[in-house]
C-alpha cells in the first residue's frame, strides 16, 4: 500500500485504517470459521474513503473548512448525481464533473461510495446486504482504486518528505 502515490496525501489516521482493512483481510483469510456477513472487513477502508474525499473536497475548494471539520456535511448527499434539483448548490458531484469535464470520474466515485460504504453499513429490510470473503476484497480493491484514480485524476500533490 505504502507505495500507492497518494499514500503521502492521506493524514495518518487514513493510513492507519486501510491497513487494518487489509490485515483484517489477511488475519480472516486464514480462519476456518465461516461469517455471514464480512462487511466488517471493509468498514475502516470504508471510512478512510470518506476521509479521502472529505480532504479532496476541501483541498480542491468543493467545500469549506467548516464542511470538512464540522459534523453536518455528508459526502453521500454531496456526491449523489440524482440529488434534488432544490439542493444541487450543495453539490460536490456537479463541481467534480466541471473539473474534470466530464462525469466519468464523478461516477465511479459516486459508485463506490454506494456499493462499497454505503450499502453495506445501512439495514434496507428488502435487500440484501451481506457480503461474502470474496466480495470484502473486491470492495477494497474499488477503494484503493478509485483512490488512486481520482488521485491521479484532479492532479492532488502528495505531501511526502
Amino acid at each position: 500500500m505504502e507505495e500507492k502515490i497518494w499514500w503521502g496525501y492521506l493524514h495518518e489516521d487514513l493510513q492507519e485504517l486501510l491497513k487494518e482493512s487489509l490485515k483484517l483481510y489477511i488475519t480472516v483469510e486464514n480462519w476456518k470459521e465461516e461469517f455471514h456477513d464480512y462487511s466488517f472487513i471493509v468498514f475502516p477502508a470504508a471510512k478512510a474513503y470518506e476521509g479521502f474525499l472529505k480532504k479532496v473536497f476541501l483541498d480542491l475548494g468543493f467545500i469549506t473548512s467548516e464542511d470538512f471539520y464540522g459534523k453536518h456535511f455528508r459526502v453521500g448527499k454531496a456526491l449523489n448525481p440524482s440529488l434534488d434539483k432544490k439542493f444541487r448548490y450543495e453539490s460536490v458531484y456537479d463541481k467534480i464533473v466541471g473539473y474534470c469535464r466530464g462525469s466519468q470520474l464523478a461516477d465511479i466515485m459516486w459508485e463506490t461510495w454506494k456499493s462499497s460504504r454505503n450499502l453495506l453499513f445501512h439495514y434496507f429490510p428488502e435487500e440484501k446486504n451481506a457480503i461474502t470473503f470474496k466480495e470484502s476484497w473486491q470492495s477494497l480493491e474499488m477503494i484503493i482504486n478509485t483512490i488512486d484514480r481520482t488521485f491521479k485524476e484532479c492532479q492532488l500533490a502528495s505531501k511526502e518528505p
